[in-house]
């Protein structure tokens, strides 16, 4: 996404969205509208009409000369009138519209209403019977409907213009109600991004806002939690960088001056030797962490048997305890254990609890690898006789550093990044860890359940 290129403000957005809205509830109510005041203006001229002929029907018709007095009186607006009789032709300036059906229907006493012509044109027709027999009809030209109607809908253009306006006056009122705390929160975040902390953010009325505002300050609090990490973790690495480099520094500056004897030049270099593996081993583990964290990182996956993997890797730790005076034990299934996993990295994993382990363990405990069948995975464990962990240990053990700046003081600690890979390596083998500050034997325990395949597939 390009951030850099211009967008639309969310209060347009509103403004517009309101806008078309109303735009287009009035459009459609308009075309209703439109239609439906055409069907009344024609229902109301008809009852109109209708009350008109039973007037008229309820008059005594005396003479011709009546008629054509009534016809006057009626003729406004374009109104003809039409006499039926019981019998004979039917008379009057409309009688031309009066067809056979509706005569007799007058006859028998029903009333009509329907759309006739007369001279050309089409009239609306509306007939009422009269009580001496026969009846009145009076015709009206229907240019008369389209005329009111059209009055009607020049009536109704205003309403729906004033409700578009008013539509988008509450659109603009409605986004600035609603874009006033989504603009302080994101003042907020930018505050946050260029490295302010402990901001503040008003968590305002509304759900959406209150949960925005509550991202916010968990967002803050875990910068501020990440920050101190990476802080104290880059004052364990310069402390662990520092010690080395000390050590190198001073014994190159004495064989620079010279000031070192023949004699003690082989016991000078063992020092600055295992100083410098101590500092290259630091760096492996950063690599590490740094590889491990990358998207690239592949699994070498194959059928591998844990069992052979784990008793391969026994031999090689039963030696390493034996010469610190630690008792070692494998607690294996007795039997092939096969998964698909990494057997490199299983083994990675193994010696990296196992280097944890022993670097704790005092002369005498002892330190046990003991391996399971897990439906249809596998779960083992390294435990040792240490001095273990206490409780507000557990949450903080895979973190970088976490441990080996609480106890470097204390006990033998490491790099501060073993566990920190470990943990990282058994989550890539799509596994899980956990640790428990007491085991059998004094010490720490930490159990690893890996699954039959790092895809879930055998």
């Amino acid at each position: 996404m390009e951030f850099g290129r211009k967008h639309r403000t969310l209060s347009r957005s509103i403004i517009t969205s309101t806008t078309l809205v109303a735009a287009l509830a009035a459009l459609l109510t308009c075309v209703f509208a439109w239609q439906l005041v055409r069907s009344s203006t024609e229902s109301e001229q008809r009852d109109t009409l209708s009350r008109q002929a039973k007037v008229w029907a309820d008059t005594p018709l005396l003479s011709r000369p009546l008629l054509r007095r009534q016809q006057r009186i009626a003729g406004f607006d374009g109104l003809r009138l039409a006499l039926v009789p019981p019998s004979g032709p039917v008379t009057g300036s409309s009688a031309t519209a009066v067809d056979g059906g509706t005569a007799a229907a007058l006859r028998a006493g029903r009333s009509v209403s329907l759309t006739a012509e007369l001279d050309g044109a089409e009239v609306l027709l509306e007939g009422a019977p009269s009580s001496a027999g026969g009846g009145v009809v009076l015709t009206q030209p229907l240019t008369t409907v389209d005329e009111a109607t059209a009055r009607t809908r020049r009536v109704l253009l205003l309403p729906a213009a004033i409700g578009l306006v008013g539509a988008t006056l509450a659109g603009g009122l409605l986004a600035r109600h609603i874009t006033r705390p989504v603009k302080r929160a994101a003042s907020s975040a930018r505050r946050l991004a260029g490295g302010e902390r402990g901001v503040t953010v008003e968590p305002g009325r509304h759900r959406e806002i209150i949960d925005l505002a509550e991202a916010l300050t968990a967002l803050d609090k875990g910068l501020r939690r990440s920050e101190k990490r990476q802080h104290d973790f880059l004052m364990s690495v310069s402390h662990e960088l520092r010690t080395p480099l000390t050590a190198i520094l001073g014994y190159a500056e004495a064989f620079a001056e010279g000031v070192i004897d023949e004699d003690e030049t082989a016991p000078v270099g063992t020092i600055v030797l295992a100083e410098a593996r101590r500092l290259e081993h630091f760096i492996k583990d950063l690599l590490d962490l740094a590889r491990l964290d990358a998207d690239d990182f592949r699994l070498d996956v194959r059928r591998i048997d844990l069992d052979a993997l784990f008793a391969e890797a026994a031999r090689t730790w039963s030696v390493r305890c034996a010469g610190q005076d630690v008792r070692f034990r494998y607690d294996g299934p007795g039997r092939p254990l096969e998964l698909s996993t990494d057997g490199f990295r299983v083994r990675q994993v193994i010696d990296g609890l196992a280097e944890n382990a022993l670097r704790v363990t005092p002369p005498g405990e002892q330190l046990v690898f003991a391996l399971r069948d897990a439906a249809g995975g596998a779960r083992f464990q390294v435990r040792d006789g240490g001095p273990g962990l206490a409780a507000d240990d557990i949450p903080v053990v895979f973190d970088r550093g976490a441990l080996h700046a609480r106890y470097r003081d204390s006990r033998p600690v490491g790099s501060g990044l073993g566990l920190a890979i470990v943990h990282r390596l058994v989550r890539r083998l799509a596994g899980d860890i956990g640790v428990a500050g007491t085991s059998p034997e004094g010490g720490a325990s930490f159990t690893i359940t890996l699954p039959p395949a790092p895809d879930g597939s055998a």
